[in-house]
């Protein structure tokens, strides 16, 4: 049995982020699975880091609750849709606002330990290019970053992805496919 935590990065409620990480609990907890599910969008918390490094900013229940249950977990998976080329920005503050407390006097003299060591990762993207061409084309750009400059920087290893592209252009036949396929892997903790 794993610890989950989930991670939706959308700033809309209800999205299909919202759906394919539902149906990858929903999996996990049939595994036997321990699950914490958060959704960006449903949290109250300001995503600005108004001190940058310089200085603590107290975490707001909402973010000390999913903070305690990313630190808590042996698994992770950040589910969020491609918004101009990156991370929308609520999820880009959700994770400087959870990554960075407790952090900042380390930060200060130069050192970054590896908070989340000894965890494992799956990224889910959603895009409305083919997947293929974002790989291809754009190089899978801020999928890399996410992974090399973010969590595998605060140690967490392996980072495995999935890329549903195209998304407002597949029928319901393929949307299905793909929240059975989020529910295997949550039944599997991967």
């Amino acid at each position: 049995m794993a610890k989950i935590a989930i991670i939706v990065g959308h700033a809309r409620e209800g999205s299909f982020c919202e759906a394919l990480a539902k149906a990858y609990e929903e999996g996990a907890r049939a595994g036997g699975h321990e699950v914490s599910l958060f959704v960006t969008a449903r949290m109250k918390f300001d995503p600005v880091l108004h001190f940058g490094y310089e200085k603590e900013q107290p975490l707001e229940p909402d973010l000390k609750a999913a903070h305690e249950a990313v630190f808590a977990a042996d698994h992770l998976v950040f589910v969020f849709p491609l918004w101009l080329g990156t991370l929308p920005a609520i999820f880009k503050g959700f994770l400087e606002r959870i990554l960075i407390s407790g952090n900042i006097a380390e930060m200060k003299q130069g050192k970054f330990l590896k908070p989340l060591k000894g965890k494992s990762a799956r990224v889910v993207m959603t895009m409305g290019m083919p997947g293929f061409v974002y790989r291809w084309y754009f190089g899978a750009h801020s999928l890399k970053m996410l992974k090399r400059n973010i969590l595998k920087f605060v140690g967490i290893s392996p980072v495995r992805s999935t890329i549903f592209g195209y998304i407002e252009g597949v029928n319901q036949d393929w949307r299905e496919a793909w929240l059975e396929q989020m529910t295997a892997l949550g039944n599997n903790a991967q």
